[in-house]
């Protein structure tokens, strides 16, 4: 069983808006640092939000002010609601779970921002 899949990836023009979602299953989530990463053509896998078990959010400074990362602890999910985006956010998007030793990886959601 697959810990991680992501949902929502697809294509949206500049200025449009976007809700990515990671539904977990197999292991604590509650426990877990939740984030989402993204990976670019050519480019290194890099961070663009995380959530800690206590709620406490962190931002790349690329996307602060534009995306949301939140939480269900009770459905096992985490969201990014992404706004006012751009075609430099054009990248496979992916779901990371932390929690000591563990690090679980979705397999990744394709977003296409091009008008």
């Amino acid at each position: 069983q697959v810990p991680l899949v992501e949902f929502g990836g697809g294509l949206v023009q500049p200025g449009g808006s976007l809700t990515l979602s990671c539904a977990a299953s197999g292991f604590g989530f509650s426990l877990y640092t939740l984030g989402w990463y993204r990976q670019g053509p050519g480019e290194q896998r890099e961070l663009v939000a995380d959530i800690s078990s206590g709620g406490k959010t962190n931002y790349a400074e690329s996307v602060t002010g534009r995306f949301t990362i939140s939480r269900d602890n009770a459905k096992n999910t985490v969201y990014l609601q992404m706004n006012s985006l751009k075609p430099e956010d054009t990248a496979v998007y992916y779901c990371n779970a932390n929690w000591a030793q563990f690090d679980y990886w979705g397999q990744g959601t394709q977003v296409t921002v091009s008008s």
